[in-house]
């Protein structure tokens, strides 16, 4: 904020100093004007003291001439220099108010209508926050200054559920809803603070929340923890299984929280064996996973560069053309092994087993376009079900597709 006050005080400074500097100069032109008029006046003395020795006959005609002259020489030495006459006087009280008035007004507009709050909080975010405190407070201000931000709302929303203020966090997620719109990561974020809110007592707006967020992500990670521990406290244990196998498969392998998920699934089996219970298996689904050696023609080593990338992809022999899966690389990784499974597919109902068959595609995109490239290969189409390992090898120029 200082930086701020010293430049607004320097923009006062030039701001003033083209009101004053008028007033300034008006003021010696004014002395100007006032010594021109006393020599005039002196000048007119002189004339008239001549005509009067002319009239008491101590100077004749010639002399009177002369010593005329000799005044008008004078008169004119002292004026050169001078300024002309001036239309109108600039030293008035008029720019001295709107000197003042100007800069006073300017910033009374700036602090009623300006961003000045908005400067501060982005001086202060520039900072790394000293503790768990200091970050939520400058969230509080961040979305007080700005109550319209769903991203502010949200991460607010998220702070307060890590300080266990889960009342708190589901209005704010509730006014992030308003803003951004229903999306599943939002509605499960709510259902949860409102479950933890409700002293975990299940709810038919709970159960709504998180309907509609499955119905919109089936691998929305929130609503899914969240039904399978509404359901474990209810003591349906099969439910409770199900929904922690679900949120299992879409963790990544690294994920901190798989152990005490996996736990969780061990607790909820043993409490439905012990309750007289089996633990039902589902039938694990049908799933593609296609081996592929992919290698470069003889003629193109000396055509491509080694920082070129590669796309490997399968997409459906007969269906839409967008790749159901796909991987990178360069030329220089070239000869490579690659594997295309379900686990790769770019949407969710775009797998490898929902088609029956499938066509192996490898491209080099000088430009690292995987749907434009340069030289390409391609194999006949398979069946998705292909566990033999395939040969592709780029060597054809690239036409699409």
């Amino acid at each position: 904020m200082i930086e701020f006050w010293l430049a607004a005080g320097l923009l006062l400074l030039v701001a003033l100093s083209f009101l004053l500097i008028p007033v300034l100069r008006g003021r010696r032109a004014q002395q100007e004007e006032d010594r021109t008029a006393l020599n005039v006046a002196l000048y007119q003395e002189r004339i008239a003291e001549l005509q009067g020795q002319v009239e008491e006959g101590v100077l004749n005609a010639a002399q009177l001439d002369t010593g005329k002259a000799e005044a008008a020489r004078e008169l004119l030495a002292d004026t050169e220099g001078a300024d002309g006459a001036r239309v109108s006087r600039l030293g008035k009280p008029l720019p001295i108010v709107a000197a003042v008035l100007v800069p006073v007004l300017a910033l009374g507009l700036y602090l009623h209508y300006g961003a000045l709050d908005k400067v501060e909080l982005t001086t202060e975010f520039a900072k790394p926050p000293t503790s768990m405190a200091d970050m939520t407070q400058r969230l509080e201000r961040a979305v007080a200054a700005q109550p319209d931000s769903a991203e502010g709302l949200f991460f607010l929303g998220r702070t307060y559920m890590s300080q266990n203020r889960p009342a708190d966090a589901a209005q704010l997620f509730e006014r992030t809803v308003k803003l951004a719109g229903r999306q599943p990561e939002v509605l499960g974020q709510w259902a949860q603070a409102l479950y933890f809110a409700g002293d975990k007592k299940w709810s038919p707006q709970l159960q709504s929340l998180t309907d509609e967020a499955l119905q919109g992500d089936p691998k929305e990670v929130t609503s899914l923890g969240l039904r399978g521990i509404a359901a474990f406290e209810g003591e349906r244990y099969q439910e409770a299984v199900d929904y922690w196998q679900r949120l299992l498969a879409v963790l990544p392998a690294d994920d901190p929280s798989r152990a005490a998920l996996e736990g969780g699934i061990k607790r909820a089996a043993d409490k439905l064996v012990a309750g007289g219970g089996a633990l039902a298996q589902k039938p694990a689904a049908a799933t593609a996973l296609m081996k592929v050696r992919v290698a470069l023609g003889a003629d193109l080593k000396s055509k491509v560069q080694p920082g070129d990338s590669v796309f490997v992809f399968a997409r459906a022999a007969s269906g839409p053309p967008m790749p159901l899966a796909v991987k990178r690389m360069t030329v220089a990784d070239l000869p490579a092994d690659v594997q295309l499974a379900d686990a790769d597919a770019m949407m969710p109902q775009m797998k490898l087993s929902n088609f029956p068959e499938v066509q192996l595609v490898a491209r080099i995109s000088r430009a690292g376009q995987p749907t434009k490239g340069e030289w390409i290969g391609r194999s006949q189409p398979l069946a998705s079900s292909t566990t033999a390992q395939q040969n592709l090898t780029i060597d054809s120029p690239d036409s699409q597709p």
